[in-house]
């Protein structure tokens, strides 16, 4: 019998300092603030038949977590490998430090406001890894 294929959400937050020194002279973004964001980890794929779900939700709390302890109350301009710090670059670094233990995952999104968001689905342009 064919498996439903599914996804999933779970969300999650962190408050964190960043800058963005590149921003055009002016730009209220240039000068340091901060954001509550939030995170959003979905996962994509086929129920499981021996569990009835794609993934554990408390599986994802455990792999999702220790990566936000990295940025949770820092200040994002001094976190080693992140050298921007715009939602769109935090999205891909989520991505790059979560893939690997997290096959079935999807999309990471990067709310910095509950109306600015950054969807990443792992996709780069032809030519780049």
């Amino acid at each position: 019998m064919p498996r439903p294929i599914v996804s999933i959400s779970k969300s999650f937050t962190f408050d964190s300092s960043h800058m963005l020194e590149k921003a055009p002279d002016g730009h209220k973004c240039k000068r340091l603030h901060g954001h509550t964001y939030k995170v959003e980890v979905e996962c994509k794929g086929p129920v499981d038949p021996n569990f009835g779900w794609l993934v554990d939700y408390d599986y994802l709390s455990d792999m999702v977590k220790p990566v936000i302890a990295q940025l949770d109350h820092y200040h994002l301009n001094d976190i080693e490998d992140l050298e921007w710090t715009t939602t769109e670059e935090i999205a891909v670094w989520f991505w790059k430090h979560l893939k690997s233990k997290i096959p079935s995952l999807y999309r990471i999104s990067i709310f910095e406001t509950p109306d600015n968001r950054c969807d990443f689905f792992g996709e780069y342009e032809s030519g780049r890894s």
